[in-house]
Parts: structure tokens; sequence; C-alpha cells
């Protein structure tokens, strides 16, 4: 066994002080029995002009949404992944169907993520490079047909995104399939 030297025995011996003195005087005067005193109440500055609400699909929906996505994909005999994304982006529910690809599991998430962002079927975004090719370097985002946004009142909500069909047209038929079983 290793011999300490006096210096780090000294500042051992400091650390382990102050750590007992510290949880000493957080205890210093309560019981167990005793409840904490009272914190005074903090005042919140936002009200309601300050803030906003916005709309997201249950998980039971983005899942319904999901599976039927899922689903149509594979009547066809085809082997794909979906993913549904919240209005933020954010990935609510994945399904990664039997014998699909490696690279379908992410290209759905990103196509389901920019159809959101956009508020349109990846299919439309796609023609939409031509006049702004830049608009494939941002991050996150994949312009290909497959990603179908969800719209609560004109506005967007979700996306359900689907990857690796022989062609983006199937992805994209798939994906509009999700989103139609939210209207059931």
């Amino acid at each position: 066994m290793k011999t300490l030297s006096p210096r780090t025995r000294v500042l051992t011996a400091a650390a382990v002080g102050a750590s007992v003195l510290g949880v000493a005087a957080l205890t210093a005067g309560t019981s167990a029995a005793e409840p904490a005193p009272a914190q005074p109440a903090v005042k919140s500055a936002a009200k309601g002009k300050d803030l906003t609400r916005t709309s997201h699909l249950t998980v039971d929906a983005a899942t319904r949404a999901a599976r039927a996505a899922l689903s149509t994909a594979e009547k066809d005999g085809q082997k794909v992944s979906v993913a549904v994304v919240d209005r933020d982006g954010n990935t609510v529910v994945t399904l990664r169907g039997d014998g699909s690809g490696p690279q379908s599991y992410e290209s759905a998430q990103r196509k389901a993520f920019t159809a959101v962002s956009w508020n349109a079927p990846t299919s439309e975004l796609v023609k939409r490079l031509q006049q702004a090719p830049n608009l494939k370097d941002i991050p996150g985002t994949l312009f290909l047909p497959g990603g179908a946004p969800v719209r609560a009142e004109g506005a967007p909500v979700a996306a359900v995104g689907v990857a690796g069909a022989p062609s983006g047209d199937l992805d994209e038929k798939f994906a509009q399939a999700g989103v139609a079983a939210l209207d059931d």
C-alpha cells in the first residue's frame, strides 16, 4: 500500500473536516420531527401577455400515426422506419420496421424534423432547394420526400417521417397515411 505524503494527508483531512462542518451547519437547529422553515413566496414576473401556448400531439396520437404509417408500408411489402416529432422537432415516437435498413431510422427523424420546421411535405421542400440550395446545410434537416406535417388550425403541431422504401414517393405516401390516421 502506498504511503501518503504529509501534504496529501493534511489536504485530505482538511477536505473531510470541511465536509463535516458543512453538513453540521446545514442540519444545525433542525430535527427530523421539525419541518423546514417556510420559504418566502417568490412572485413571478411572467404574466398572460408574456406567455404563449402551443399544441402538441399526445403520445397516443403520435403512436397511432406511426403505427398507421408502418402498417401501410408493410401492406405494400416495404421495410421502413417511422418517426413522429413534435412542434419543436423533438422525437416523440420512432418505430423501426422489421428488416429496415440502418440508415432509415435517422433519415425518418430528419425528414419529420424538416417537414415540421417548414410546415410542408418534404417533397415540396425538395423543389425549394433549386432557389435556395443552402437550405440543405441547416443541421438536422433532410430534403428528401418522406416527411409530412401534422397541422392544427393551419399551424404545424407535429410531423411524420418515413424512410427506407425504394423511393421517396413511397416514403411520403406512408407518412401521409400516418397523418391521415389522426383524422379518424
